[in-house]
Order: C-alpha cells, then structure tokens, then sequence
C-alpha cells in the first residue's frame, strides 16, 4: 500500500509538520499513555510559567549588556496571587514605581521600552533579551531616543501605558509574557502603543504575538517592530490603523521599498 494510503502514516507526517495535539492514536477507548503523560507535561510546564517569579537582575544584566539604563518597576497588584485575581491592578503602577519613574525621566523620548512578566516570566527570560539586541543597531540607526528601560513585575499589558507617559515617550512597546498555551509556555507578546497615556484601549495597539524559536523569531519579531514604529511615527498613531506590512518588504513585492519609508 502507497504511504499516501496508510492511515497512520498520512498522520504522523502531519503530526511532524505541527506542535499541536494531532494524530495522537488510541489506547482502546483511550489515549497511549505517552500522549496522557505528553499531555500532563505540558499542563504543568503551563502553570509553572503563570506562576515563576521574575527574574528581574537577569533581565537588567542583559540590558546592561546593550548598555542600556533599567529601572525596576513593579504594579499595584501586591504579589502574584493577587495579581492573578484583579486584572485591574496589574495595569496601574504602584505609588513606589510612580516616584521612581518620576525621577528617571528627563526629557522627552522617542521611545520607552517595557519588560513586563505577564503571564509568563520564562518567555521573558528566554526572549526578551534576544529581541531587544536584535532591535538595538535599528534604534541607533534610526536615531531614535530611549527612556530607561522599565523591568516591570505583576503587570499587564496596559502598565505600559502609565510607564510611557511617566517617561514621556512618544511610543512605548510592551514585551510581556503571554498566556501559555499547552505547547507553547515560552510565547513573547510584543504591543506597541503610539502616545500612550492610561485610558489608551487594546484597539489602539499593535501586537506581535507567539514571539519564541518555535514561532515568530526574535530578530524577525525586531524588524517588525522597527517597521511598525518607523509608521507609528511617521502617521501619529497605531493600532487598527496600522496594518503590518512588512512582509512585502521581506518578499521583495515590487514598489515594497516605499513600504519603509515615512509618510
């Protein structure tokens, strides 16, 4: 019989072209034991990544390494169990981090740049800094301005908003830990944000999502992210108004080159 026609071997090679949970088999009435065990795994690498605690020097040691400025930060929310709880306080500063940044900001910035844990503090320590170095020889290239970098702890995405203003920036993009899936506890999200003040809606961001070696690479996650704030700049917003683009550029489209320059 032709591979093609063999049930089982039509699955596996689709199975190896995909993470997720396809062609598992059967054990009787259930799974194999290895899909079962395949399966608590990854449950648990899920819920060991919500609940990991920032390493905050690692990331300011790796900053210090781009020879960027950190300054720690941290949200309402008083620890994890109750950041878990009240969304809400996960997206303003505490008093502590707002005198802090109070005192960190100088002049207006071009851009703020935010290390948040999210929901996952291993995405953070595994892709943060990766996407950052990528990104760094473009923000020099570019001649853009940067605030100290914020390290912020028990935050949500909107905590960039409040850091932004305090560092009055022009932009502020948000590198936080999304929330795990069941193959991928170590996604990266990245949310940009033109003018940011609290207040600013999700519909005002671009996102750049499942940033990670087996998903959107750092260095390819950093050449959209400079695209993106090369437009945001250059129209004076971002969000649903701002559609990336910037595969054309890496398709090579003819008329694509007018993609990166500024309107």
């Amino acid at each position: 019989m032709s591979p093609h026609g063999n049930p089982d071997e039509v699955w596996r090679r689709l199975a190896a072209l995909t993470p997720a949970r396809i062609g598992l088999g059967r054990a009787g009435s259930g799974l194999p034991t290895r899909e079962v065990l395949r399966f608590a795994l990854a449950h648990a690498q899920a819920r060991d990544a919500v609940h990991a605690a920032l390493d905050g020097e690692g990331v300011r040691a790796g900053l210090t390494g781009l020879g960027w400025a950190a300054v720690p930060v941290a949200s309402a929310a008083p620890d994890r169990a109750t950041y878990l709880r009240r969304p809400d306080l996960g997206r303003r500063l505490d008093e502590a981090s707002r005198e802090r940044l109070r005192d960190a900001a100088g002049a207006p910035v071009d851009l703020a740049l935010v290390v948040a844990d999210g929901l996952s503090a291993r995405a953070v320590h595994e892709g943060a800094v990766p996407v950052l170095a990528a990104l760094a020889p473009a923000i020099a290239a570019s001649g853009w301005s940067l605030a100290p970098v914020a390290i912020a702890e028990q935050a949500r995405v909107a905590l960039g908003d409040e850091i932004g203003a305090a560092l009055r920036a022009r932009a502020v993009a948000v590198l936080i830990g999304e929330r795990p899936g069941l193959s991928s506890p170590d996604s990266l999200g990245i949310y940009l944000t033109f003018d940011p003040r609290p207040g600013r809606t999700d519909a005002e961001r671009n996102c750049l999502s499942n940033v990670r070696q087996a998903g959107l690479p750092p260095d390819l996650a950093a050449f959209k992210l400079h695209w993106l704030l090369t437009q945001a700049f250059a129209r004076g917003l971002t969000g649903v108004a701002l559609k990336d683009e910037s595969d054309r550029l890496l398709a090579g489209e003819p008329g694509a080159a007018a993609l990166a320059a500024p309107r």
